[in-house]
């Protein structure tokens, strides 16, 4: 009862085809088509855009910057204290 059958949807699709014509549907179709293309080529081109300057800048950056290669001893970490001994006795 809550969802559409086979019958239903081949319905539906006559009753677009009716209204809109078979020349009209499929250029719309088309154009959708066309633009989700120019969409796809569009994020292409930004991801590749990004990927450009992160390689210029990583190349830039090797340039103008040194390389640090000084020792850095590093802080021993803080020790914890020991756990308690454990009580020989289990209170009741």
């Amino acid at each position: 009862m809550g969802g559409f059958s086979l019958i239903h949807w081949l319905i539906l699709g006559v009753v677009i085809l009716l209204l809109f014509g078979g020349n009209r549907f499929s250029s719309m179709m088309g154009d959708v088509a066309k633009g989700l293309k120019s969409f796809k080529h569009g994020m292409a081109d930004d991801e590749d855009e990004q990927r450009r300057k992160a390689e210029e800048q990583r190349r830039l950056g090797s340039v103008e910057r040194p390389i640090d290669v000084t020792p850095n001893p590093r802080v021993a970490d803080p020790v914890a204290p020991p756990p308690p001994p454990p009580s020989d006795t289990i209170p009741r």
